[in-house]
């Protein structure tokens, strides 16, 4: 029986560490057909890492952004696999963590997203299940300095899915269901139900493209959070250090909300 499972990473001019150890760890599972390996970067440098024969390398110097580049493999796969993984570069993880996402969504097929406990290296937990962003959710986590953030703890809480105390169904030790909102650093898909949903729109460059996705699988489907697989991220928060991809974010935001209503959830 072939393999059910492809992935894409899209590269960038990564670092070479932290790219290997995530091709390692999605090769490292026997259900991996296909890698594809898209390069935004202006030279094909990190060619060479397309050293398995899983792995179709495909450069892409133009660099339209993440989504528009995920979609070049997506193109690829629909039809040709049973699940899909959007893997950031920066991700890395056991075969296990592939092995247990796929039980989970043969059990579920009424799942078409599904999104892994996610760590920092250091085994603290990512706390990345959210509810729809509104505009004053992005600006207060990206702008508010830390004091007027404490005045709307509460609120950044639930968006996170923080307030366990307060809202027992948000646990991070337990399957959650239709989640509204899951990182784009490891998307679990299925395919057939991706078929459905689309392609990530191209018009967000990076950042916000993975709420809209989800938003969408959520239309359809059901969405989870499993934690009975985990991977761990290194997180680096590029939007806010540097002013270009702070733009970009900027920029996605605006395709979200004229998409989706400037208010409510």
């Amino acid at each position: 029986m072939s393999r059910p499972v492809t992935g894409c990473i899209v590269m960038y001019q990564n670092d070479r560490t932290k790219l290997e150890a995530a091709i390692g760890s999605t090769l490292s599972s026997d259900l991996v057909e296909k890698l594809y390996l898209v390069d935004n970067s202006p030279t094909d440098a990190l060619r060479d890492l397309a050293n398995d024969d899983r792995i179709e390398y495909l450069h892409n110097p133009a660099n339209p952004g993440f989504g528009a580049a995920h979609n070049l493999a997506i193109a690829a796969v629909l039809g040709n696999s049973r699940y899909h993984i959007v893997i950031n570069p920066d991700v890395y993880f056991d075969a296990e963590a592939i092995t247990s996402l796929v039980t989970f969504m043969d059990e579920h097929p009424e799942v078409g997203h599904t999104m892994p406990k996610v760590l920092y290296p250091n085994g603290d937990l990512q706390y990345l299940c959210k509810t729809n962003p509104t505009p004053f959710d992005l600006f207060a986590r990206r702008f508010l300095p830390g004091g007027l953030q404490k005045l709307f703890a509460k609120r950044m809480a639930a968006y996170e899915y923080r307030d366990k105390d307060r809202n027992p169904a948000h646990d991070y030790d337990r399957t959650m269901f239709d989640i509204p909102y899951l990182s784009g650093c490891f998307m679990f898909l299925r395919t057939d139900t991706l078929e459905r949903v689309g392609f990530f729109d191209e018009r967000i460059f990076m950042y916000i493209e993975d709420a809209d996705l989800t938003r969408r699988f959520l239309q359809v489907s059901r969405t989870a959070y499993f934690p009975g697989a985990t991977i761990h991220h290194h997180f680096e928060k590029g939007s806010h250090r540097n002013r270009k991809l702070m733009w970009y974010s900027i920029q996605g935001a605006f395709v979200y909300f004229r998409k989706w209503g400037w208010f409510g959830r």
